[in-house]
């Protein structure tokens, strides 16, 4: 591949995407201006320079004209909603960044950014460049060729995606890139109100080329099809036409190519620290320019030729994986050794034994620690220095040479410290080590400092050390096909990178502890986060039995009634239609059913047939219902009934989810790989599921211990509210006695319409709800649900006072807590930005309510293994579901354990209202239920 390599961005496709990214969590400067879209757009940016070592780049934007395909067809792009305000306010920022970085930006008159970057890749392909077209935008798949890529950007996390000509033939199932064009005209693109040929979908549109090339190739031979699919083309062929040349990009643009004004320079550092200055990009400026800004023009090296860049925008979790996004422009000084014999490992572990404190870090071969093979281990006790053992692939001598470091991991005095304990720990069960306390968790202890933060060791070592480590990627390639195995790096560079990570997390702790102690934030990460990390450990150990024989019958059962309630909705329509697609499906239910005619479309061209929309429609028409329930049957069986039988274990013949702490920000614990918390519990369909969740034989039942609705409980024990705090003293149904006050009834008097309308407004206040969003979810006027709310505040006042002193404190503060301490930090707060603001001050109200309920139960599930492993009890605790435990319990054990669960869970935590624990047993989870 040519050295040449010319990046051409393509500027709106990505200012968008960077602005649509932040949309719930918007950066907001203290004189109100949003920088999403900067912010996302100059990250982007410093990745090309960074990571992808261009030696050209320019920055393509759309002419404010009007193109020359929306003078010849008034509808193209006709659509598309206004810019908005945030973005236009942006484009200035933008545009003066890039001008700073001393790159081109390129734009003409009637034409759109795709047309430039296409005349200038195919100028650029003459001239022996290879290019890269950085856009999220599918229309660019026409463009691609032997030297001419898609860089696609990455979404949660991922690496960017590059597709070449075999990435194109592969997505749109085609045979030839040239025929995305073509594709593309049969489909329409709702985006920009391209009609293409109605009717005609992406399955039916690749069918088609494949066979007959072309469009024209298609008119040519249209006598030998048949059916709809002859008649939508017959019928369409003047807007076949007419999209195709939509589509195609134009490749003459009347624009020169300067391979010299494309060469990436030296930016301009001045200049970007005095917009990074003016934006309030603190981070960014100490990452790209340094802890001091500059303040004349500086001789350094080119800032984009270092050896080490690298991003950690993965899940807080996994700390295997780095992503570009700054540099670091410094090399650190070490001692790192490796162990090659045993007499050295002996030396080494006895000076470890005379520490008060070490951190370790294990390498692997897979992310499952269940699954995971030791590569190696590293220890650091002191900053710059460390050792790494490396380990042989047989198991047991492996397990042989680990023995050696038994005492030193199980020691009950040495304090251990990494990153992400959790997964190390049962790493090193598979060879019989069982790490004891006392131990620390980095990751922890920063996600108790910071919860909405990233919690990974890049981030941290960024963050508290001003250093960036050895990214993974550069020693295994990055995630695909041709990934290496850490086993086959060469074992210098293996030291060097597990070595590191044991440093660095040792010189974090560090850091980290002062931090802790000045914030008063000890207490939570010491009593409820540390001790529950052996909980975890056990729990994922040992996974929950899963009848796999009555999923499989299940699922069948789901098959034919989703194929029941197709015909139905075709029925219903009069028109069969791909029921996945949105675009179809608005189409049917606004174009053709006219179910709404103040019906909006999203950006993207489309009608909304979000859950919210359907069940809106349903109120007027059925098949907006039936449609609803046809989706949930196949999530259903897409993510529990047909998906958890392949995730049992081979080995244990079990399902292991795991638990992680350092995600929720309102500190719940968070279940992946499979996610158990969702299993739908308020359908019927949902609660079968429970069903396949069986004891391990016999000789056990599930016992399941519920929380009694522990969050209202805590409203009224925070908010100390008299009405609220009676009711559950008396024993009285919380939702009955709210409507008995609200509606002025008496308690006997309450219906089962009034207690619905209580129950709504008692679980919604908590989240904000108003006027508007109650008349939603029970279907009254919106005057009527205003009146409810106010007669709910004037009944409750306590909880309005609690509601407005919550807000008013973090004003204040800046943050929340919940009843042990935790605090919630609410940046957005005192924002300028109503929207923002609005979402900051739910935040406020609530996050002392969730966060206190998350910290209850953290603190029972504490107690309770404590108390069961002390009584040497066999009942193991298996699942931990919202407000609920799920036990596996012996049937000789069944009193006992109720005794000791129900104790432990009710006094957890100090309310001044009961606490309720309701606990069942059966055969099964929903017997248990």
């Amino acid at each position: 591949m040519s050295e040449k390599k010319l990046f051409l961005l393509d500027a709106y496709a990505l200012i968008f995407r960077a602005y649509y990214a932040f949309i719930k969590n918007p950066r907001i400067t203290s004189y109100g201006l949003n920088t999403n879209a900067i912010f996302g757009f100059t990250n982007t940016l410093i990745d090309v320079l960074g990571n992808q070592k261009p030696s050209h780049i320019a920055v393509v934007f759309d002419h404010k004209s009007k193109t020359l395909r929306a003078q010849e067809y008034e509808f193209y792009k006709a659509n598309r909603d206004e810019t908005p305000e945030d973005i236009k306010l942006a484009e200035p920022f933008i545009r003066k960044i890039i001008s700073a970085f001393q790159i081109p930006i390129y734009e003409a008159e009637g034409y759109e950014a795709d047309d430039i970057i296409g005349t200038l890749a195919k100028k650029a392909e003459k001239k022996g460049f290879t290019t890269y077209m950085m856009t999220p935008d599918k229309d660019f798949g026409q463009l691609v060729s032997e030297n001419i890529f898609m860089l696609r950007p990455g979404r949660q996390g991922n690496d960017h995606e590059i597709w070449g000509k075999e990435e194109i033939q592969k997505k749109f199932n085609l045979n030839h890139p040239k025929q995305v064009i073509d594709f593309l005209g049969l489909m329409g693109d709702s985006v920009d109100n391209i009609p293409g040929v109605p009717g005609i979908g992406p399955k039916t549109a690749s069918k088609l080329l494949l066979e007959f090339g072309d469009i024209d190739g298609i008119y040519k031979n249209i006598n030998q099809l048949k059916g709809k699919v002859k008649e939508r083309l017959e019928e369409n062929i003047e807007s076949a036409a007419i999209s195709k040349k939509l589509a195609t990009i134009v490749l003459d643009v009347p624009i020169s190519f300067d391979s010299g004004k494309m060469m990436v320079r030296e930016p301009n550092k001045l200049e970007l620290s005095q917009i990074f200055s003016e934006l309030e990009f603190r981070n960014l400026s100490r990452r790209i320019l340094g802890p001091e800004p500059p303040k004349a023009k500086t001789t350094q090296g080119n800032l984009f030729d270092q050896p080490q860049v690298s991003i950690d925008t993965t899940n807080p979790e996994d700390k295997t994986e780095a992503k570009p996004e700054f540099l670091t422009i410094q090399s650190v000084k070490h001692d790192y050794q490796l162990i090659q014999t045993k007499e050295q490992r002996q030396k080494i572990i006895t000076e470890l034994l005379s520490c008060s404190l070490f951190s370790f870090d294990t390498e692997t071969d897979s992310l499952n620690p269940l699954e995971a093979n030791l590569l190696g281990i590293s220890f650091s006790s002191n900053k710059s220095t460390g050792y790494y053992q490396a380990m042989p692939a047989d198991f047991e001598q492996c397990k042989n040479i680990l023995n050696d470091f038994k005492p030193l991991l199980e020691h009950k005095k040495i304090k251990k410290v990494a990153q992400n304990i959790k997964y190390d720990w049962m790493v090193l069960l598979k060879y019989d080590i069982h790490i004891q306390s006392p131990f620390e968790d980095t990751m922890l202890a920063h996600y108790i400092l910071d919860a909405d933060s990233k919690h990974n060791l890049n981030f941290l070592a960024e963050q508290y050390l001003n250093y960036q480590p050895i990214s993974i990627a550069s020693l295994i390639g990055k995630k695909g096909k041709n990934q290496l195995n850490f086993n086959s790096v060469p074992l210098d560079k293996a030291m060097e990178y597990a070595v590191e990570d044991a440093d660095i997390t040792l010189q974090i702790f560090h850091n980290i502890q002062n931090d802790l102690q000045k914030q008063d934030k000890n207490e939570v990460y010491k009593k409820i986060e540390i001790p529950l990390v052996e909980v975890l450990v056990d729990m994922e150990k040992e996974g929950v039995n899963i009848d796999a024989n009555f999923l499989n019958k299940y699922a069948q059962t789901l098959q034919n009634e989703s194929i029941n309630l197709e015909k139905k909705v075709f029925d219903k329509a009069e028109v069969e239609f791909n029921l996945a697609s949105p675009k179809q499906l608005g189409e049917v239910l606004f174009d053709k059913l006219k179910l709404d005619s103040k019906a909006k479309k999203t950006k993207t061209g489309q009608y909304k047939t979000d859950e919210e929309t359907l069940q809106k429609l349903a109120l007027q028409h059925e098949l907006p219902q039936i449609i609803l329930e046809y989706r949930q049957i196949q999530k259903l069986r897409s993510t529990y009934v047909e998906a958890l039988p392949q995730l049992i274990n081979v080995q244990t013949g079990r399902v292991h989810t795991s638990f992680a702490q350092a995600v929720a920000a309102t500190g719940r614990l968070s279940s992946n790989h499979p996610n158990l918390q969702n299993i739908p519990i308020r359908t019927e369909r949902g609660r079968q599921v429970r069903k396949a969740f069986i004891p391990r034989d016999k000789n056990h039942v599930l016992m399941a211990s519920d929380y009694s609705q522990i969050e209202l409980r805590i409203v009224a024990s925070i908010s100390n509210d008299e009405a609220m705090k009676e009711a559950f003293q008396k024993g009285m149904d919380i939702h009955t006695a709210t409507a008995a006050r609200v509606f002025g009834v008496n308690y006997k008097q309450v219906d089962q319409e009034m207690r619905r309308k209580a129950k709504t407004v008692n679980f919604g206040i908590i989240y904000g709800i108003t006027a508007f969003g109650l008349s939603q979810r029970v279907g009254i006027p919106r005057k009527e649900a205003a009146q409810i709310i106010d007669e709910y505040f004037n009944q409750f006042s306590g909880i309005k006072k609690y509601m407005e002193n919550s807000i008013q404190l973090c004003r204040e503060n800046g943050f929340v807590s919940t009843i042990s301490g935790r605090k919630r930090y609410i940046k957005d707060i005192n924002s300028q930005n109503r929207t923002v603001v609005g979402f900051a001050e739910r935040n406020a109200i609530n996050a002392p309510i969730q966060g206190s309920a998350a910290d209850m139960i953290k603190i029972a599930m504490v107690s309770v293994y404590k108390r069961l492993k002390e009584e040497k009890m066999k009942t193991k605790m298996i699942l931990q579901v919202h407000d609920e435990l799920l036990f596996d319990t012996p049937k000789n054990e069944i009193d006992q354990a109720k005794e000791i669960i129900e104790f432990e869970m009710e006094n957890a935590m100090k309310l001044n209202v009961p606490i309720v624990v309701e606990s069942g047993v059966g055969q099964n989870w929903l017997e248990a239920h």
